[in-house]
């Protein structure tokens, strides 16, 4: 592919070398496709004192020869052949770049001529991209492979059909790339859709929900019934006709589970992203999302449940990268599912999720880790209806959900039964733990609680400034297990300018919550009278949970400038009454304002409004 130039004989973007170099020679000769974080080189035949830019979608980073950078930008360096004619012009994108189609310009002298263009792709070859897988071998099953095995079936009878996957086909990198251009985030802000391409994780949740049609004019529509406008899900047996007829006339005519799943392979593996297939016999749809399917029957035996569901089978894809958003823990594969069955965040698409979260039952992990959960790993409850409206439990099971979970195997025709990624074995001690976690987690994030031990503090409604009141301290145990905690609870007045008064109520007493369970704490507060000082606690014994509560509550305290009637000194239980005579300066309705002080309590104000100013007379009274 060679340009002419001003002042430049020839630009050979040297496609064939490149190509090789990342792995994205299978695209042809005709386009430059490279792999972020991998450098690649053209040639120039012209003077070396230029600068290159590159630019995507309004964005631009300008670079010249030799620039020292860090791997998080764009860099450039040349080598000028012995006999000065040509000009090797090495170039680096980050490993962090985003994807997609650039423009390669020079810049020389003032003048800008374009270069060409180039296509970078995630690199599962490069040790900082996000998607970078250790084997070789994986890379050429999860990457470069253009067929594969989508197995169907029943549990007890699986069977693998054959899928062109066909993302090396010419056009299919621009159809892929049409897609992420077609998605609503990308209509309503270009700049910032582009800019997130740079994230697998954002990429992959667009793709879930471009591969279906519900909410924009994604791939493929769905339809599990009537497929006489358009071709039954069963005749596909690859994605390029499908992409293809998309690029030319909109959503397709139709998919199911496993339809969607390959296309969306496809266009993973296309852009870069390792990609597998994945089939679950026994696959729960919970729409409820109580982790539990509910098969209702009414006394003559017909199912008459209207919303959960469990599939013979169901198919999505797992996709690999990095999780720097959950910890690396979580790095590794991720589920999602372009399938639509549920929304999520107001839009038909479910993932990714990492399969280790599904796993250990850590539903609390974005994105849509319950739904998927329970497609693996719900319970089945079985009930009847009775005539008198009565529902009776009858049976039930634990393991019939999430059998055979099953991808083709790495450069072989088996199947691999991965089942043991996503659960640990049925009956198994920590299945059961993690059901049982993986319930509690759910309902507290239905509630928008998060897990652990959780502490606040209420105050009484009717609690008055400078006056005795009530403070409690609510513990709430959202832990599997019960807890025994050590309460020390003390409160302090502070004045407006945050200096802390003496001690005026405390509290210490050592509980067991159970979980799930909450316990409450009680301080009579008393400003006016104080309290002693905190005691220290016993002595740790056993397994405590120590919860240590400062109640800082300000209390404004200024003193007051005038005096103007002073009360003597009221005993206990006594009463003090003074009078207050003074001469209004005019006549009139008028509001009186009066502020009290004393050496135990303090800043007490009231007043009375419509006070007439014709023999006023006022009457404080202080009870103790």
């Amino acid at each position: 592919c060679v340009y002419a130039v001003p002042n430049m004989e020839s630009c050979d973007l040297n496609i064939k070398s490149n190509n090789s170099n990342h792995h994205t020679d299978r695209y042809g000769d005709q386009r430059l496709v490279v792999r972020r974080g991998q450098p690649f080189s053209v040639l120039l035949h012209l003077k070396p004192d230029f600068k290159l830019s590159e630019t995507k979608s309004d964005t631009k980073a300008c670079f010249g020869l030799g620039d020292s950078t860090v791997d998080t930008e764009w860099s450039a360096s040349a080598t000028a052949d012995p006999s000065g004619n040509t000009v090797s012009v090495s170039i680096s994108p980050p490993p962090t770049a985003p994807i997609g189609l650039y423009s390669l310009t020079l810049e020389q002298e003032g003048q800008k001529v374009k270069l060409g263009e180039f296509t970078l792709l995630f690199n599962a070859w490069c040790r900082g991209d996000a998607v970078y897988m250790r084997s070789e071998t994986k890379r050429k099953e999860y990457v470069l492979a253009q067929h594969g095995l989508v197995y169907r079936g029943t549990h007890k009878r699986i069977k693998g059909t054959p899928w062109n996957y066909r993302q090396f086909d010419p056009d299919i990198l621009d159809i892929c790339l049409m897609i992420l251009d077609s998605n609503p985030k990308f209509v309503s802000d270009a700049d910032q859709d582009c800019s997130a391409r740079r994230n697998p994780i954002y990429v992959t949740r667009v793709l879930s929900a471009m591969i279906n049609s519900n909410d924009d004019r994604g791939v493929l529509v769905g339809e599990w019934h009537d497929y006489s406008d358009g071709v039954p899900p069963g005749r596909w047996i690859g994605s390029a006709d499908i992409l293809r007829q998309w690029a030319e006339s909109g959503p397709v005519r139709y998919g199911q589970c496993w339809v969607f799943a390959a296309v969306a392979c496809t266009v993973s593996r296309a852009l870069g992203i390792p990609c597998r297939v994945v089939s679950n016999f026994g696959s729960a749809h919970d729409s409820d999302a109580n982790l539990i399917i509910e098969n209702l029957y009414d006394e003559n035996g017909e199912n008459i449940s209207q919303s959960d569901s469990i599939w013979n089978f169901h198919v999505w894809v797992d996709s690999w990268m990095t999780r720097p958003d959950l910890g690396s823990e979580f790095d590794g594969w991720q589920t999602s599912d372009p399938t639509p069955q549920e929304t999520s965040e107001g839009v038909f698409c479910c993932g990714p999720a990492p399969v280790r979260a599904i796993k250990e039952g850590e539903l609390t992990k974005k994105y849509d880790a319950p739904f998927i959960f329970a497609e693996v790993n719900a319970d089945v409850v079985d009930l009847v209806r009775l005539s008198d409206g009565q529902i009776v439990k009858f049976g039930g099971s634990t393991k019939s959900v999430g059998r055979f979970i099953s991808t083709k195997a790495v450069g072989s025709e088996e199947r691999h039964d991965i089942t043991h990624q996503y659960k640990y074995p049925e009956g198994s001690p920590e299945e059961r733990q993690v059901y049982e976690k993986a319930q509690h987690r759910n309902k507290l994030q239905q509630r928008g609680e998060e897990p652990g031990l959780h502490l606040k503090i209420k105050l009484a409604h009717d609690m008055i400034v400078g006056s005795d009141f009530e403070v409690f301290a609510v513990l709430t145990n959202n832990c599997m297990e019960a807890r025994t905690c050590s309460f020390m609870f003390f409160a302090k007045t502070v004045s407006y300018n945050g200096k802390l008064g003496e001690s005026c109520g405390f509290a210490s007493q050592k509980v067991e919550v159970a979980p799930g369970e909450g316990h409450c704490c009680r301080i009579a507060a008393s400003p006016s009278r104080g309290s002693a000082s905190p005691r220290a606690n016993p002595s740790p014994t056993g397994a405590l949970t120590y919860l240590l509560c400062l109640l800082n509550r300000v209390f404004f305290t200024p003193r007051p400038t005038h005096v103007s009637r002073r009360i003597e000194d009221v005993g206990p239980r006594q009463e003090a009454k003074a009078s207050l005579q003074f001469s209004p300066s005019r006549a009139g309705a008028t509001v009186l304002l009066v502020n009290f002080d004393s050496d135990k309590l303090n800043n007490i104000k009231t007043r009375k409004s419509s006070f007439s100013t014709i023999n006023p007379t006022l009457f404080i009274s202080l009870s103790r």
